[in-house]
């Protein structure tokens, strides 16, 4: 009978790390997790601080289309909804894999 995980893959030198991956020269690749993660979190950034320069061009009366303001504001309050939900969700997982019984 055959194992269902081939035992080379435990001694082939796999390193089991978040974040990207290195190639041969040692730099790091930007497919990792933490990669990701930090790119998504510097476009949520981004939006938010665009909302903010919109509604502060609309107090002020610099901005000539009030329906671009809403939209952008709309934009960031929906990208912050989002990434509330998927910590949620992160944190909830982790929970689960932390309280289960081995």
């Amino acid at each position: 009978m055959s194992p269902i995980i081939d035992p080379s893959f435990l001694t082939s030198g796999a390193e089991w790390r978040i974040g990207g991956a290195q190639d041969a020269a040692g730099a790091e690749t930007p497919s990792g997790f933490g990669n990701i993660l930090g790119d998504q979190i510097s476009k949520l950034t981004e939006l938010q601080n665009g909302a903010a320069d919109a509604s502060r061009a609309l107090a002020t009366g610099e901005a000539t289309d009030p329906t671009a303001v809403v939209m952008a504001v709309e934009r960031a309050q929906l990208a912050m909804q989002l990434a509330g939900q998927l910590r949620t969700k992160g944190v909830e997982a982790l929970n689960d894999i932390f309280h289960t019984q081995v």
